[in-house]
This record gives C-alpha cells, sequence and structure tokens, in this order.
C-alpha cells in the first residue's frame, strides 16, 4: 500500500525541475548543486507531495488563450495608467464599491485562474469566491459613478467568457 502511494506521487519530471531552479538559486552549475537540488527536489515532490489539479473536463482552446494573454496584457498595461491617474489626480480619491457578480465557470480551476487574473491587475481585487454557489465579491477602486461600475463588471464578464471559451468548450 505504502508502494502504490510512493509510486503515484515521484514525478521525475517535477524533480528534474525543481533541480533546475534548485541550481539557478544557487548561482552556478556545480555536482554538489546537482545532487543536491535532486535531492532536495525529491524530498519535496515525494514527502510534501500536491493534491491532483482538478482538469478531468478541462481542454484548452490555444487560440483563444493566446488572444486572451496579448489581451491582458493590454488591459494590465490601460488599468496601470488609470490607476497611476487616480493616485496623482488632484481630486478627492474615487469612491469605493464592494459588488457580488455571479460566475459561470464550471470548473474550480478555471475558477481559481480567472481569479488570479483578474487579482494581478490594477483597480479591483477578488476579496471572496463563493464556490458552492459560483460567486464573487469584488471590491473596486474607482465606482465614482454607474458608468465606472458598469465598466468594470462588464470587464468580469468578459474575463468570464474569455475563461468559458479557452477551458470549458464542450
Amino acid at each position: 500500500m505504502i508502494y502504490h502511494g510512493l509510486r503515484n506521487r515521484f514525478r521525475p519530471l517535477a524533480i528534474i525541475l525543481l533541480a533546475l531552479v534548485w541550481i539557478l538559486l544557487m548561482g552556478e552549475f556545480t555536482w554538489a548543486n546537482v545532487i543536491g537540488g535532486l535531492a532536495v527536489a525529491a524530498f519535496v515532490v515525494v514527502l510534501l507531495p500536491l493534491p491532483k489539479l482538478p482538469i478531468s473536463n478541462i481542454s484548452m482552446n490555444w487560440p483563444a488563450a493566446f488572444g486572451f494573454v496579448v489581451r491582458w496584457f493590454g488591459q494590465l498595461a490601460q488599468a496601470s495608467v488609470q490607476v497611476a491617474w487616480l493616485a496623482i489626480r488632484p481630486q478627492a480619491p474615487p469612491r469605493t464599491a464592494v459588488v457580488r457578480v455571479p460566475m459561470r465557470v464550471a470548473n474550480e480551476l478555471v475558477l481559481t485562474l480567472a481569479t488570479a487574473a483578474y487579482n494581478l491587475q490594477p483597480g479591483g481585487s477578488v476579496s471572496d469566491i463563493d464556490i458552492a454557489n459560483r460567486m464573487w465579491t469584488v471590491h473596486l477602486l474607482n465606482a465614482d459613478d454607474e458608468e465606472h461600475l458598469n465598466a468594470e463588471i462588464e470587464n468580469i464578464r468578459r474575463l468570464e467568457r474569455d475563461m468559458i471559451r479557452i477551458f470549458e468548450r464542450s
């Protein structure tokens, strides 16, 4: 029984990649760093395993993923400029808002990826995820008027549609 569990935990590719990270962290390629990296990586992979990712119903639409990444970086630049302007403009800070937004993504991993993509951009952050009801609670930095609020909710809807198009096609 222990052997079966150990066999499932042993991931040679993960060990090699972690050993490479170890060597990069040490700053030089020596046999001691290679052996030490392999030992540390084997220890981490075998004795501290991560759970399997829930990827059974996920398929990648690579063209949609590429388009999303390009748009995401453009939105990152735009959001950075907007938040910088909010910080230096000669006016009072904007009103903020906390809104609840339903999410239609079916897979928890996809919901997590969507949350990470949203939180990495300035201007708003997901403060709570209700997994059972597929609901985000989002803190928005700029909710001065209905237009800003609706624009940010539409950004969340677009992110949701992109995630569904990339990962959850039938």
